[in-house]
């Protein structure tokens, strides 16, 4: 599934991409990607609305419309792909947008998990989705004295917390085990048994590297890629995810891998230990 870095690569390439562009008809090919309104009027909705920017909060994109708002979630595998001039589609190309100048935005998505809701302007922060999201992973959003609140209370594991969108925005299995290994925290450890000198580690791990991830372009693990058909290289700075078997980077230890809270968790067992 696509984490909060991929989610910004394909927003910045999106931006770069169709920003001004006017919308002279939408295809839809498989009408459950539609969450709200029905087909027919997002369809006829869109008709002349100018593409004027594109948002993130946490994992979901927000297309801002003339007039209106449109929510996108890419869920396992959704991916938006750019051609200046008509293309063949495939039978994974559910939506697509038509513009003006004969170029093409189309949405592909092999699993069809992913949603898309068109809101009035200024609703899209108060889609249920997004309303319930925690702070976003940066210095200014992500409060320290919230966020050991949050771990006190937890009556929960680590890892799965941390996939817990409520929590904080963004991440997903691939850096939660990331920033687990950077914090030497074990992916299993009770969440409210953090110190508070362990869960301030833990966030400033959490920030680093989402930031270093993003610069990055994300993580490519098997069909990700940006909205300018270009893979992510962040798979070649992990630590823990997808090492199984190889030398921890710090004390030599073979990384393992098990299973915590039904999602495959990769750590170190010397770096990282229960306490």
């Amino acid at each position: 599934m696509p984490e909060l870095p991929e989610v910004e690569t394909v927003r910045r390439g999106l931006v770069s991409l169709v920003r001004g562009k006017k919308i002279q008809q939408v295809e839809v090919r498989w009408p459950k990607i539609i969450e709200s309104p029905d087909v027919e009027r997002f369809k006829t909705e869109l008709i002349g609305e100018v593409i004027q920017d594109v948002k993130r909060r946490g994992k979901y994109l927000i297309f801002e419309f003339s007039d209106f708002e449109m929510v996108s979630h890419l869920r396992m595998e959704g991916k938006y792909e750019f051609f200046t001039t008509e293309v063949p589609l495939d039978k994974h190309s559910h939506v697509i947008f038509h513009f003006t100048d004969g170029s093409e935005l189309v949405y592909r998505d092999v699993r069809k998990f992913g949603r898309m809701a068109l809101l009035k302007k200024g609703e899209a922060l108060h889609y249920k989705g997004i309303q319930q999201l925690g702070p976003e992973p940066t210095e200014k959003e992500f409060d320290l004295t919230a966020f050991v609140v949050k771990l006190s209370r937890a009556k929960t594991m680590i890892k799965p917390l941390l996939l817990n969108q409520k929590v904080v925005a963004g991440l997903g299995n691939i850096y939660a085990d990331e920033v687990l290994w950077l914090a030497k925290i074990h992916p299993e450890e009770p969440a409210q048994r953090l110190t508070e000198e362990e869960v301030a580690t833990l966030r400033q791990a959490i920030i680093a590297e989402l930031k270093k991830a993003q610069a990055a372009g994300g993580t490519t693990i098997r069909t990700y890629l940006n909205a300018l058909g270009e893979a992510g290289n962040f798979q070649q700075q992990l630590h823990v995810y997808g090492q199984t078997g190889k030398p921890c980077e710090r004390c030599g230890t073979p990384i393992v891998k098990i299973k915590v809270a039904q999602r495959g968790t990769h750590f170190c067992p010397h770096c990282q230990q229960l306490k």
